[in-house]
């Protein structure tokens, strides 16, 4: 995974080596292209303080994503998480020591992706008028923030990129860009429709309610069926891998557009 480089857009394309980039260069391709999720991090980029950094935006984003979550009960009509002080990104409240801090540093570490999570709002479906599209809206409130931070990460990465010196090997872009990444990861897995996951909430909404009774049985072996399926079922790590890949490319030329008239004014 070569790092990235500012690329200049003219006729001729041609990678800058060093410098600021000229008018109107930006990061003209997605900054990695993985096979699957083995691999995603560059450590020789990142480096000890690098992977700290990221490690301490990873955490402050899986507090948003609760807090996502806890402001979506609420606006639905549950204070429950409001009331227990959850409706914050003060990390110190969500924080579950093992999911939190020591398996997303032990993944990356050891397995060269990122897995974890913090610890769960609380949640009282009585509170809501439609119990199970309410339960929907505040499962998808988590993964949409990390999408949205996914964008606010990769918009930072493209202005470093396009409007200073740096390049994309050096500290400040590595981060971004591997934090962005991040974001994109935590969306995507807590998609997967397999409770207890986001996305098995979306999933139970839609259901018609014989199968809902089916579906919850498998909330309890939830984890250990998706440790089966990383490590029994080979496709689900490629299809897993190449879902990321293509959230990212995604997330890349969506800022990209966005961010295309300010920079044709900036530079």
């Amino acid at each position: 995974d070569a790092p990235p480089k500012a690329r200049d857009l003219a006729p001729a394309p041609a990678i800058v080596p060093t410098g600021r980039p000229p008018p109107h260069a930006r990061p003209a391709d997605p900054p990695t292209d993985p096979e699957n999720i083995i691999g995603l991090f560059d450590y020789d980029v990142l480096g000890a303080e690098g992977l700290a950094l990221v490690i301490a935006f990873v955490i402050l984003s899986l507090s948003l994503h609760e807090a996502a979550h806890a402001w979506a009960a609420n606006a639905q009509g549950d204070p429950t998480a409001r009331l227990q002080g959850r409706m914050t990104w003060n990390p110190l409240v969500h924080i579950d020591p093992w999911m939190t801090l020591i398996l997303p540093t032990l993944s990356l570490l050891f397995l060269g992706f990122l897995f974890g999570g913090a610890r769960p709002v609380p949640v009282n479906p009585s509170n809501f008028k439609n119990p199970h599209r309410a339960n929907a809206l505040v499962a998808i409130a988590g993964p949409l923030s990390n999408f949205l931070l996914a964008l606010v990460f990769m918009g930072a990465w493209i202005l470093v990129l396009t409007l200073t010196d740096y390049e994309g090997n050096q500290l400040l872009p590595a981060v971004l860009r591997a934090s962005a990444l991040a974001n994109v990861i935590l969306a995507v897995f807590n998609l997967i429709p397999l409770p207890p996951l986001d996305g098995s909430r979306v999933v139970r909404w839609l259901m018609p309610s014989e199968a809902r009774r089916s579906y919850d049985q498998l909330e309890p072996l939830g984890f250990v069926i998706l440790i089966g399926l990383f490590y029994f079922v080979p496709g689900f790590s490629i299809w897993l891998g190449q879902t990321i890949k293509q959230a990212y490319v995604w997330t890349f030329e969506l800022t990209n557009w966005v961010l295309t008239p300010v920079l044709d004014l900036l530079v």
